[in-house]
């Protein structure tokens, strides 16, 4: 018989251990991996998610707005009945004629210097009491009282700068909203231009601004941007010189940047009761 040969068995062990700069490279590797990805989702949070819920929260707050209003609206008198002209009376005589409603906006500067139509009381903190609308950007966003970013701005709502003028008001209407993340409502007033209408709605009334002077940029502590009559303090010669009706929109500039603030201002030019 022949004899069998042992085949030798090569047993596999656990391994010898990698070198020390192998494994190190090895984990660096899996950190870059594992950060890219979390900063990945960060940036779809920032850039999609936050400006999806922003919106939507938005749009929920305009109807529950526009639906309070029409159900607090007085209900219309009913017409009353006919009545026969005298027998003297003529279809021609002016004065059997009534006299036609008042053209809305030939009363507006009248209105503008009253009460503000929200009412006597100054808004709640963070409450939302009126409606932006921007249709030259199919901007329609809510706006609240205060500028902080976690009860209004990061809500995709448009912040009233407290201590400025109300809709309608003599003085400067200010407003901030955000450029980028948590539905971006002023991301293009930088496309605006002078002519463009910026209509501000309330339970009252509806005020129709009109785009006048733009700043393209400016520091963020400029201050007098937001007062009554707003002009510049760091660029000489932006803004205006006499008192009126204004509206500012403030928004923060480059785009994903804070550094600088860019502003639009427009001036009132009719108001109309809803």
């Amino acid at each position: 018989m022949r004899e069998r040969v042992p085949v030798p068995v090569v047993q596999q062990g656990r391994g010898a251990r990698r070198p020390l700069w192998a494994r190190v490279l090895w984990g660096g590797g899996e950190a870059a991996v594992t950060l890219g990805l979390v900063l990945l989702l960060f940036v779809v949070h920032q850039l999609w998610w936050t400006n999806r819920q922003a919106r939507a929260a938005a749009e929920r707050t305009v109807q529950a707005l526009e639906e309070e209003w029409e159900a607090s609206a007085p209900a219309p008198a009913p017409a009353p009945d006919p009545v026969p002209a005298p027998a003297s009376a003529s279809a021609s005589d002016p004065a059997s004629a009534s006299d036609p409603d008042p053209d809305p906006a030939s009363s507006s500067g009248a209105s503008a210097g009253g009460a503000s139509s929200s009412g006597a009381r100054a808004p709640r903190w963070d409450q939302a009491y009126a409606i932006l609308r921007i249709p030259e950007l199919g901007v329609r966003v809510p706006v609240a009282e205060g500028v902080r970013k976690s009860g209004v701005l990061d809500q995709g709502y448009v912040g009233h700068y407290p201590r400025t003028a109300q809709p309608g008001q003599a003085g400067n209407f200010a407003l901030a909203g955000h450029r980028n993340t948590y539905g971006e409502p002023f991301r293009y007033i930088n496309r605006l231009r002078r002519g463009d209408e910026l209509r501000v709605e309330t339970r009252g009334a509806v005020y129709t601004y009109v785009v006048d002077k733009r700043l393209a940029r400016t520091s963020a502590r400029d201050g007098g941007v937001i007062r009554d009559v707003p002009r510049s303090e760091v660029r000489k010669g932006y803004g205006y010189r006499a008192p009126g009706y204004y509206i500012t929109l403030t928004t923060c500039t480059p785009e994903y940047t804070s550094k600088y603030r860019l502003v639009v201002w427009g001036t009132l030019r009719s108001m109309r009761p809803r």
